[in-house]
């Protein structure tokens, strides 16, 4: 019982580290569109593509299911989540201008030292790119960190049903398959930092005002998407 329970211990950080790294190149192949929007995902195909069995890539589809990237029915099996279509667009930024201003006013007036550090190392973390080796992979990442950045702003800001709210629909990750190009993150940088300057400022006016520049100019950058 001994020498199973060690070999379990030990085979066990080797899977999580399986289904994570199937768990990425899934994300990644969504984000980018190479699963495209509706295409059914077959576990059997997609393990023989990644080289590993079927059980890690069920792990990481159901890991996508909760983040809504993939959705599950029954008898047919799991499918990327369908595209926003424009009035699903136009409602969601109608309901981000909403409350996404009022969530930075609040953490401007919540920000703390530490706070506004780990806002900063979030941002600049963004920015350096990391070690993704094509634009694919530093796109994915960028739309992950983007998602964590707003999400740590609505905890500052102490309010929970608006943090709950955002976070369950995964709005940054469903925007950013929208347009896979390099000036909305650049664009989204720049914003990020007006966004910086208001909370060091501890300015709860400018940062609502900077918030929703943010989201007006996000808008206005991923609409041509349905051009």
């Amino acid at each position: 019982m001994e020498v199973h329970r060690e070999a379990a211990e030990q085979a066990a950080p080797r899977r999580i580290s399986v289904v994570d790294s199937v768990y990425e190149r899934i994300y990644e192949r969504l984000m980018s569109l190479a699963i495209p929007p509706g295409a059914r995902i077959p576990i059997d195909v997609l393990a023989r593509e990644l080289g590993v069995s079927q059980t890690p890539v069920r792990e990481a589809l159901s890991r996508l299911e909760r983040e809504r990237l993939v959705q599950k029915a029954h008898l047919i099996g799991f499918s990327a989540a369908p595209q926003f279509n424009r009035k699903q667009f136009e409602d969601l930024f109608d309901f981000r201008l909403l409350v996404e201003p009022e969530g930075a006013r609040l953490a401007a007036l919540n920000m703390t030292p530490e706070a506004l550090k780990y806002l900063e190392a979030i941002a600049a973390d963004m920015a350096d790119g990391g070690t993704p080796v094509d634009r694919t992979s530093r796109y994915s990442r960028f739309a992950r960190i983007d998602a964590h950045f707003h999400d740590e702003i609505m905890r500052i800001a102490g309010n929970e049903v608006i943090r709950t709210t955002l976070y369950n629909q995964h709005v940054h990750l469903h925007l950013f398959r929208l347009l896979f190009h390099t000036r909305v993150t650049q664009e989204a940088l720049e914003e990020h930092e007006n966004l910086l300057a208001a909370f060091r400022a501890r300015d709860p006016q400018a940062a609502e005002t900077a918030m929703r520049e943010h989201i007006t100019r996000s808008r206005a950058r991923l609409i041509s998407a349905f051009e």
